[in-house]
C-alpha cells in the first residue's frame, strides 16, 4: 500500500487552515507522505483554473499526484431541461484529462443521493448508464474511474459490486472506504475482504458517536434521538474498527493507495498544526497496522 495524502483536509472548507495548492504538495512531501489525491474543485484543482503551465509546476512541487477527486452526484437535477449528468460526465471527463497530464491513473466519483421518485430501477440505470461513459471518456486519457461508497445509491458493499457488475468497464474500480459500512453495521473485515479484490484506493478518517437528546419539559425528561452526532478524531481514537478492515483489504488482495481525509471539523481544531499532528499520527499508524507484513 502507499500512503496518499487528500487536499481537501488543507483547503479551508470546514473553518480549518487553508493551503494553496502547490504548497500543499510541497507539505504533504514534508509529512512523509510519497502521493496525494487532489479536490477536483476550488480552491484546489478545478478544470476552470488549470493550466497547461500551472499543470506543470504542481508536477513538480512535491508529492506525486496519484488521484484526482470529483465531486458528482448522479441525480437528475430538479429542472428537467438543465442536462446535469452531462454536466457532470464533462466535468469528469476534464479531471481525466487533467489527471493525465499530472501522471494520475484515477479520479475518484460518487454515485446519486437518493431521489424522492418511487423508480429506484430508473436512478440505477441512469447512474449506470452515466458511470459507463464516464468510465469510457476516461479510458481515453488511460484514467481509473473509483466509485467511493459514499452516496445513497449502492452504498452496501453487496450493492456496491452490483453496481460495478452492471458498469461492466475495465477501468470501473472501487474506493472503498471503512466509515460508511461502520456507520451502518456492516461487517467490516468480510466486506472489505469481498471488495479488495476490485478497489484502488481507500480513503481513511476515524470518528466518535456521540449521542444526542433532546429535553421535554412535559416529561421533565429527555427523549433519545434515533441518530447520533458523528464527529471527526485523530486516527485509531475512533470506534471504527480499522485493523479488521485493513485485514480484510489484505487478505483479499489490495495493493493500493491509503488515503489520509479531514472532510469534517475534527477534534483539537483546524490549526495547520493540528491538521499535521492528525495526518502524522495517521502516517504513523499505517506504517504500525497496515504497512508491514
Amino acid at each position: 500500500m502507499k500512503p496518499c495524502l487528500f487536499s481537501v483536509g488543507y483547503a479551508g472548507l470546514w473553518g480549518q487552515a487553508a493551503l494553496p495548492l502547490p504548497e500543499f504538495v510541497a507539505h504533504a512531501e514534508k509529512l512523509g507522505f510519497p502521493a496525494v489525491m487532489l479536490a477536483g474543485k476550488r480552491p484546489h484543482l478545478s478544470p476552470l483554473d488549470a493550466t497547461p503551465e500551472s499543470l506543470a509546476s504542481l508536477a513538480k512541487a512535491g508529492a506525486r499526484c496519484e488521484v484526482v477527486a470529483a465531486y458528482t452526484d448522479l441525480a437528475p437535477g430538479r429542472a428537467a431541461e438543465v442536462p446535469a449528468v452531462e454536466m457532470q460526465i464533462a466535468y469528469v471527463e476534464s479531471l481525466a484529462r487533467i489527471a493525465a497530464a499530472l501522471g494520475a491513473k484515477i479520479v475518484r466519483v460518487f454515485t446519486a443521493y437518493e431521489s424522492d421518485t418511487p423508480d429506484l430501477q430508473a436512478q440505477w440505470q441512469r447512474v449506470v448508464a452515466a458511470l459507463r461513459e464516464m468510465c469510457d471518456r476516461a479510458a481515453a486519457h488511460g484514467v481509473t474511474i473509483a466509485i467511493q461508497n459514499h452516496h445513497d445509491l449502492a452504498l452496501h458493499t453487496d450493492a456496491l459490486l452490483e453496481l460495478l457488475a452492471d458498469i461492466d468497464r475495465p477501468n470501473a474500480k472501487l474506493g472503498f472506504d471503512a466509515w460508511s459500512p461502520a456507520l451502518r453495521g456492516e461487517d467490516l473485515y468480510e466486506s472489505a475482504r469481498k471488495a479488495a479484490p476490485h478497489t484502488v484506493l481507500t480513503t481513511n478518517a476515524d470518528y466518535i458517536r456521540v449521542p444526542r437528546y433532546r429535553y421535554q419539559p412535559a416529561l421533565v425528561n429527555y427523549e433519545r434521538q434515533p441518530t447520533d452526532w458523528v464527529r471527526a478524531v485523530p486516527f485509531g481514537t475512533g470506534f471504527i474498527d480499522y485493523p479488521a478492515f485493513f485485514r480484510g483489504l489484505r487478505d483479499g488482495g489490495f495493493d493500493g493507495l491509503a488515503v489520509y481525509e479531514i472532510c469534517s471539523p475534527i477534534r483539537g481544531g483546524g490549526s495547520l498544526d493540528n491538521l499535521d499532528a492528525c495526518a502524522r499520527t495517521y502516517l504513523a499508524w499505517l506504517r504500525e497496522n497496515a504497512l508491514t507484513p
